[in-house]
């Protein structure tokens, strides 16, 4: 199944992750068939938190993609302030 979820980057104690869509049965870092956007939860000042491309998203989501419940809620939070 493919999935569209999380996966990490960023030094130790500073996180950044990348949204991705990948198969289930890859590893959470690994090999990916296209990135989506990106989460930053230390983002601050002027820096944007998270970047998603929503034309991508509902594209792969129409092809049968499940998310991952943290890109669901991100997803909701893009929308809102959208």
């Amino acid at each position: 199944m493919v999935k569209i979820r999380l996966t990490r980057g960023g030094a130790k104690k500073r996180p950044f992750y990348h949204i991705v869509v990948t198969d289930q049965r890859n590893k959470r870092d690994g090999r990916s068939l296209e990135r989506l956007g990106y989460f930053n939860p230390i983002a601050s000042g002027q820096d944007k938190s998270l970047d998603i491309n929503m034309d991508r998203l509902q594209h792969w989501v129409g092809q049968g993609a499940q998310m991952s419940d943290k890109v669901s809620a991100l997803v909701k939070q893009a929308g809102k302030a959208a």
